[in-house]
């Protein structure tokens, strides 16, 4: 009996690292980053009304975080000067 349980703990142990290598999937993401939130707060005032906080957060956006996946199109957004400040 305790060498069947030794035999299951190492067969455990032996297959966890299998189960915690792999990346998550960024499809699958929980948490908003800093990119992603003036991304979603730049088209609340664009839904407003509001031009001048819309255009503000994008070149926030792009000048803070231009590695977010919503840079380029927070650029495209802003037209040819990019958020040039």
């Amino acid at each position: 009996m305790i060498r069947a349980s030794v035999l299951v703990t190492i067969a455990a142990l032996i297959h966890a690292p299998m189960q915690c290598t792999h990346e998550p999937d960024p499809t699958l993401r929980q948490e908003d980053t800093a990119g992603d939130a003036l991304w979603d707060l730049a088209h609340d005032f664009k839904t407003r009304g509001d031009d001048a906080a819309y255009r503000h957060t994008l070149e926030t956006l792009v000048a803070r975080y231009p590695s977010s996946r919503h840079a380029a199109a927070a650029k495209e957004e802003l037209g040819p000067e990019g958020g040039a400040r």
